[in-house]
């Protein structure tokens, strides 16, 4: 079974940084993931949004980042928010227990 490439597109608009994902989520991208994170972590003047529409697949490594990007974002007292989670990804984040954590804002909210 061939793994669906990860991307990551980069948005910015009035109120928020989008960063819409998608494809496979795990280990081998997590410096492609981070390098995208690190433009707008800091960022506490507009939202941090990441749009998962697009993701097929999550491992722990993934969930990793999610939690140390709401922890950082929290510290700040940046909003963050996690948008579009496909069911199958919504309930690993309910059997991990994160999605009692996870903002899911609606697209005008931010």
């Amino acid at each position: 079974m061939k793994a669906d490439p990860f991307q990551v597109v980069q948005e910015e608009n009035p109120n928020a940084y989008v960063l819409h994902l998608s494809g496979d989520l795990d280990l081998s991208i997590v410096p492609q993931l981070r390098s995208a994170l690190e433009q707008v972590m800091n960022r506490s003047d507009k939202a941090l949004i990441l749009n998962l529409r697009g993701l097929t697949y999550i491992d722990s490594t993934g969930i990793g980042i999610i939690v140390s990007v709401l922890k950082y974002r929290d510290e700040m007292k940046a909003p963050f928010f996690v948008r579009e989670i496909p069911p199958a990804i919504k309930r690993l984040f309910d059997l991990t227990g994160i999605s009692r954590y996870l903002k899911e804002g609606i697209e005008g909210e931010a």
